[in-house]
């Protein structure tokens, strides 16, 4: 028999979605559609409380709230990220560094080679949150 010969004993976990906080659900929508070319998978309640954006493999849930869940300083300061997106390869985190800047994005931190192999980028949403892209460096 090709394959395992039986079950494993634990559960195979297939995707995690981060969950943003946000202050308005449309708009940060529309953020990740026209800026990061996201799709909307789903907005929930009128007015919207909840959402899905999602690119390829990748997706992302956004919670509405009345206040910054974060204190934004201490966010930029430590480097909180919300969300950490990954690529297959070195030439991918590069073409999707030139999207985002192409699309007028805010970078946290710019394109830049990690000691432990990344490759990456930090980007900043409108509210704040930090989303890490990453690569392989070769």
């Amino acid at each position: 028999m090709i394959g395992r010969s039986s079950r494993s004993s634990r559960a195979v976990l297939v995707a995690a979605e981060p969950q943003l906080f946000v202050a308005d659900i449309r708009a940060s929508c529309d953020f990740f559609v026209q800026k990061l070319g996201f799709k909307v998978a789903f907005v929930d309640g009128n007015p919207p409380f909840y959402a899905q954006v999602a690119r390829d493999r990748a997706a992302l849930n956004l919670s509405h709230v009345d206040q910054p869940v974060f204190d934004n300083e201490r966010r930029e300061r430590e480097e909180l990220l919300s969300a950490a997106i990954v690529v297959d390869s070195r030439a991918e985190i590069d073409q999707l560094h030139e999207e985002c800047r192409s699309a007028g994005v805010s970078f946290h931190r710019g394109l830049k080679d990690e000691a432990w192999g990344a490759r990456n980028f930090i980007i900043k949403d409108l509210d704040g949150n930090l989303i890490l892209f990453a690569g392989p460096v070769d």
